[in-house]
Formats: C-alpha cells, sequence, structure tokens
C-alpha cells in the first residue's frame, strides 16, 4: 500500500467515525427533543430508535443502486446529512407549536437523517474494499464505527446536553458532518469531478449551519415564547430538563420541558395547600424532609413554623436550586428560602438517596415529608409515585408525621389521582385526599399519608394568602365527577399511572 493509499484509507476511517459519532447524536438529539415536546420517554426513545434503525436498513438497501462516482456520492451525501441533521433540532422545536401532525414531521426527520447514514456506511465499504483483504476491512470499519457510537453516547449526556443543548448540538455536529465532507473535497481534489461546484455547496452548507450555530439561542426563543406566552427571560438545558422561565406583565412563570409548574400569580394557592394543611396538624414537627421543590416555594412555606429545625430538600437537578438562589425576582418571590441555614441541598436522584439513607446504621426520621416532584409524564418520574418509593418514605416518616404528595388534577386525570391514593394505600399508610383551586393549573389535587389517620388542625397560620379553616374543610370533600374510582397500583414495574396520566391529559388536549 502506498503513501497516498494509505492516506486515503486514514480520511475515509476518520469519516466513518464522524458518521458514526454524528448520526447517534442526531438520534439522540430527536429522541430527547420528542420527550420535552410529547412526554413519556421510553415511547419517544423507542420509536425515534426504532424509526432510524429501520431507516438506515432502507438506506443500506438503497445503496446497491449507487453504482457510479462512488466517493462522490459519499460526499454530497455528507452534506446533505449535515444539513439534515444540523437544522433538525431547530426546525423540530420552532414548528412545535404550527404543526398539527408533528409526530408525522419529527418521524420524517429521523427517517430522512437515517436513510442517509444508512447509505453512506456500505458505499464507504465499497470504497475501500480495494484497499483492504475483506476480514480487515469490516474489522476495522465496524469498529471504528462503535467506537464512535460510544464517544457519541458519552458525549451527549455529560456535555452537549447540560452545556450547548439540543439546538446547538445539532448544529455543531452538522458543521463536523460537512466539515468532513469539505476535507475531503480538499485532500482528495484529483480524483474528483466538478470539484468547484462541490466545494462552493460545501462551503454554503458550512456558512449556513454557522449563522444558525451562532442564532440558536434566537432561533429557540422565537420557539419558546410561541410555546409559552409571554417574553422568555432565562432559559438553559441541564442534564435532566430544559428549563424556561418566562414573564407575562407582572407574572414570572416556570416550565419544565415545556409544562407549566407555577405562575407567580397563583403559586401561593398551590404551595399554601401543599404545606399548611400537614404543618398546622404538627405544630412540633422539627425535621422535614422535601423531595423535589427546587424552586424554594414550599421551603418558603415550611419557615414559617418556628419549631422546624432541619429541612432537607433532596432535587435532581442543581441547575434548578442555583437560579431559585441566586436570582434576585425569584429570590424574591422564596423569600431566599433556600438561603436558610435550617436548609439542606442534597443534588441526587430520591429514590436512590432514601435507599443509601436507609441502609445507614440509624437513619433519619422526618416529622413531615413533601413530595413536590412533577407529574408523572414518564418513567423516570414516574418511579418517585411507585409502590417501592413510597415504602421507602414510610421507612422514614416518624410514627406521628405524615407525608403529601402532589397528585395532578382529580378532574382532568381522575384515575391517575386516585391510582396514587390506592399506591399509598398499598404502602401501608393511611390516605386523606383534598384539592384545591389553582387557576394556572384548574382544580389540583393532594394526598396525605400517615402512620396514623389526618386530623385537620384547630389553627392555621394567621399570614396566608389563600388558606383559612373554611377552606381547609372543603379541600376534603370531592364532588361525585372526582370521586374515587377503581385503578391499578403504580409499580415500578408496570408504571400504570404514567399511562393513566398520558391517556387522561392527552383527551384533555394536553400532550406531557
Amino acid at each position: 500500500m502506498n503513501v497516498s493509499t494509505s492516506r486515503f484509507s486514514f480520511l475515509l476511517l476518520v469519516a466513518v467515525f464522524v458518521i458514526a459519532t454524528c448520526g447517534l447524536i442526531y438520534e439522540l438529539i430527536a429522541g430527547t427533543l420528542a420527550s420535552y415536546l410529547l412526554g413519556d420517554s421510553v415511547t419517544q426513545f423507542s420509536t425515534v430508535i426504532g424509526c432510524y434503525l429501520f431507516a438506515m436498513g432502507i438506506g443500506s438497501w438503497l445503496s446497491r443502486y449507487i453504482n457510479r462516482n462512488l466517493l462522490l456520492t459519499f460526499i454530497q451525501i455528507e452534506i446533505l446529512v449535515g444539513l439534515v441533521g444540523g437544522f433538525s433540532a431547530a426546525l423540530l422545536f420552532t414548528s412545535f407549536e404550527f404543526v398539527s401532525a408533528f409526530r408525522v414531521l419529527l418521524y420524517f426527520v429521523v427517517a430522512v437523517i437515517g436513510i442517509l447514514v444508512g447509505i453512506e456506511l456500505p458505499l464507504l465499504l465499497r470504497i475501500l474494499k480495494s484497499h483492504f483483504d475483506f476480514k480487515d476491512l469490516v474489522s476495522r470499519v465496524f469498529t471504528v464505527d462503535y467506537i464512535g457510537a460510544l464517544f457519541a453516547s458519552v458525549l451527549f449526556p455529560l456535555l452537549l446536553v447540560p452545556h450547548l443543548g439540543l439546538v446547538k448540538s445539532g448544529f455543531l455536529f452538522g458543521i463536523l458532518n460537512t466539515g468532513v465532507a469539505m476535507w475531503l473535497l480538499y485532500s482528495l481534489s484529483e480524483t474528483l469531478p466538478l470539484l468547484r461546484l462541490h466545494r462552493l455547496a460545501a462551503g454554503a452548507t458550512l456558512v449556513v449551519l454557522t449563522l444558525g450555530l451562532a442564532y440558536s439561542d434566537s432561533l429557540l426563543s422565537v420557539a419558546e415564547a410561541n410555546a409559552y406566552g409571554g417574553e422568555v427571560i432565562y432559559a438553559t438545558s441541564s442534564p435532566y430538563q430544559r428549563i424556561a422561565l418566562t414573564r407575562e406583565g407582572n407574572s414570572l412563570r416556570l416550565f419544565l420541558n415545556g409544562n407549566l409548574q407555577f405562575s407567580s400569580n397563583d403559586e401561593y394557592r398551590y404551595h399554601e395547600a401543599l404545606v399548611h394543611p400537614i404543618m398546622a396538624a404538627l405544630p412540633g414537627a422539627k425535621r422535614v424532609l422535601v423531595v423535589g421543590g427546587g424552586d424554594g416555594l414550599a421551603v418558603r412555606e415550611i419557615l414559617k413554623y418556628p419549631a422546624v429545625e432541619h429541612i432537607t430538600m433532596v432535587d435532581l437537578d442543581e441547575r434548578m436550586t442555583d437560579l431559585f438562589s441566586s436570582q434576585p425576582m425569584l429570590t424574591q418571590l422564596n423569600q431566599d428560602s433556600l438561603r436558610s441555614p435550617k436548609l439542606t441541598i442534597t443534588h441526587a436522584d430520591a429514590f436512590v438517596w432514601l435507599k443509601e439513607e436507609l441502609a445507614q446504621a440509624s437513619p433519619v426520621k422526618f416529622d413531615a415529608i413533601f413530595v413536590d416532584v412533577p407529574d408523572p409524564g414518564n418513567f423516570s418520574i414516574g418511579k418517585l409515585y411507585s409502590l417501592t418509593f413510597f415504602r421507602l418514605l414510610k421507612q422514614v416518616l416518624a410514627d406521628d408525621g405524615f407525608v403529601v404528595v402532589q397528585s395532578t388534577s382529580p378532574f382532568v386525570a381522575r384515575k391517575s389521582f386516585w391510582c396514587v391514593d390506592h399506591t399509598l394505600r398499598e404502602a401501608g399508610l393511611l390516605t386523606s385526599p383534598y384539592h384545591a383551586y389553582v387557576p394556572s393549573f384548574g382544580d389540583w389535587g393532594y394526598i396525605i399519608g400517615g402512620k396514623q389517620l389526618y386530623q385537620m388542625p384547630a389553627t392555621l397560620p394567621a399570614n396566608l394568602r389563600f388558606l383559612d379553616q373554611q377552606t381547609l374543610r372543603d379541600m376534603f370533600h370531592f364532588p361525585t365527577d372526582m370521586g374515587p374510582v377503581p385503578t391499578e397500583v403504580q409499580r415500578l414495574d408496570n408504571q400504570v399511572l404514567v399511562r393513566y396520566f398520558e391517556e387522561e391529559w392527552a383527551a384533555y388536549g394536553v400532550h406531557y
């Protein structure tokens, strides 16, 4: 093998690495974006991966009909993959609010990328077959391909999502795809026809993708403004979710993965209803556990009880607690509760944290526990509503203590609400379900669980804006259309609650 042949082979093996890395990145972007916008991460990733692999199979089959100018065709496809893959996240984000058949567009984009990537690898094998023995060819190409896939799978969650986000990552890897095509065009110039035209096409694609990368924040802001309404004043992607804060008039609103978490106009109703029914019933409560609640609003209400000595917050996302402990508008809203000396914040998966806590020789017992996590719209959140998780909570709950779980709307998602109740009961807790009207969400539900039956407190703090004795009594009454219905229990191996939740909110016209 002469020097030029060795260099040629090296260039194409580098191309294999880039194909594998970029192809998997585009697939992960599509799956993550679909889970952000459509909910149910298991379903979205399964269908996106299935569609992508099937499309790659179609591409591999179509490659048999390419018989001329194999290297040139490969470069052309590399430019196309860079263009389509690079713009995929931006296109899907900006079109979500305007395209009624969004899933069709999603799978179409995934299929186009899959077909193009599926064509590339067989072409490379055919181009390289005269330079290696067959066994060396297959081993080298597939080894580089799998290394590229591993590189992408590590790079995506650890660096790309938390530091760049999906849209910028798409543009960056589109640039990388097209850059490889440009590199080949300049390195192998003597072998390619219409060289100037192809260089021009690759150069134009690089310029467009670079502009997309430079203005990606503006593109995303437009998309999020259309989706959320109001001005997007802060947006970021953490390893776990897309966080967006909007302002409309005097109202601040927080969205996680496109779903409203609170409005500053009425969040006090939600948080007073979450906290005070059990805190007022436990005037001597000293140790409190908050699962989730990274906005600090539940902690704000808990701190109204002077007897509380220590609050432990277990929230997965450090980006959330950093935001709500440093941004002046938000610290004003939560009254700087996240900086209270009574509070300890642990950034961890609450499920894992509880298991580790219970493995200690003398695990801490909590007088009051608040489960203030997002709704069970996917399996990663659904496990925090599972029988296993509630049994863990019971083990760290004091004998005379109570846990309260925010439990979605008993009007919109009636089966979901009562599924949480039935699961708490199956865990061995005596339950007291209740609900409150929060204008931003409608009628919202909560469930108290304890080793003893909950008794309504005789008094409430005097400085509450929403809750009083009459309102408290009324919250425990359910009209006929929100009353108990039979459901299965939410277990880790079936996650039936996630299915209930998705079906009920979808019927109401909302997708999580």
